[in-house]
């Protein structure tokens, strides 16, 4: 594939029979082919789009001294600010060149989970910041569940396999800052190349070229959607479900070109995760002569704590 395809989610959504299994081929077919699609139809708005986008250039403005008091120690970054450089791609030392902001699930009628999930950090300078961040959270949850409901069949599955596991998921929102770049960066680049550790990923329309996703011919493609389309794209725990029937495509943000280095650039991804206890063990249907299984099995939750050692979130 030399292009991200395009899908709409109000062909799932309409009620048509037809209109349902045509977009069920269609994200289908790309998550197999290359991973990655665009998609129109989803739950967000535009002036929620906006109002976030407004609140996260707010926060990144602040002092250093401000967005650092919002920095948790031990939690490997899963809620509050991480700072610039901390987080690497696996097989990495040298640290993206971005900082970030994470808001996490908002858990209802669990208190198990509720104990298991650290607290979400408010703002205190900026009044409107977490209750933007919530409202979008839930949108993208709400547009998630939808997608992942269209992959089940598609995988041959109940259509609501995955409700139950993403129902209260671990999933997250990260608002994300590529600073202007000041200096010659030493092999490092603002996200280098990886795969997403999750379920499905769903990035609002980024402000600034950078992203690009590697086909199955090792060629970099540009991973450009309209204003409004989410860029949506399957991650390792949906891959190695699916026994990777399912593509998990490695993706990068690329520095811009030196006459660009003056800018910033901002990104905010949802990581759709489920539960700790889902199982990721690879599913029946898609093991076969042709297709034995690739993988052990393990829990969402054994294979995040190993990621986010990989990462360099946390400590062993």
């Amino acid at each position: 594939m030399s292009k991200i395809p395009s899908v709409d989610l109000r062909d799932y959504t309409s009620g048509n029979p037809v209109r349902k299994e045509k977009f069920t081929k269609e994200i289908g077919s790309a998550f197999e082919n290359i991973g990655f699609v665009a998609l129109s139809g989803h739950f967000l708005s535009d002036e929620l789009v906006k109002d976030l986008y407004g609140e996260v250039k707010k926060f990144f403005e602040l002092p250093q001294s401000v967005k650092d008091s919002y920095e948790i120690e031990g939690i490997g970054g899963q809620r509050g600010y991480t700072s610039f450089g901390k987080e690497h791609a696996k097989g990495r030392k040298e640290g993206d060149l971005k900082e970030f902001w994470h808001f996490g699930q908002y858990v209802e009628d669990d208190p198990i989970l509720e104990k298991e999930y650290p607290e979400n950090v408010i703002v205190r300078e900026l009044p409107k910041f977490n209750t933007v961040g919530k409202e979008t959270y839930k949108m993208l949850e709400k547009t998630a569940k939808y997608v992942l409901r269209a992959l089940a069949l598609h995988l041959n599955l109940p259509e609501t396999y995955f409700d139950g596991y993403i129902k209260n998921g671990n999933s997250i929102l990260r608002p994300i800052h590529y600073p202007p770049i000041v200096n010659e960066p030493k092999n490092a680049v603002r996200a280098a190349a990886h795969g997403d550790i999750n379920l499905i990923t769903l990035l609002m329309g980024a402000h600034g070229r950078g992203l690009q996703v590697q086909n199955h011919k090792g060629e970099w493609i540009d991973a450009i959607a309209t204003t409004d389309q989410l860029m949506i794209n399957v991650g390792d725990m949906l891959s190695r479900l699916s026994n990777e029937k399912l593509k998990s495509t490695v993706h990068r943000v690329v520095n811009p070109p030196r006459e660009l280095w003056n800018t910033s650039r901002y990104s905010i991804p949802f990581f759709m995760h489920p539960i700790s206890s889902m199982p990721l063990n690879c599913l029946d249907n898609c093991i076969d002569e042709t297709h034995p299984k690739r993988f052990e099995d393990i829990t969402a939750g054994e294979f995040l704590n190993e990621r986010l050692v990989e990462l360099g979130l946390i400590k062993k």
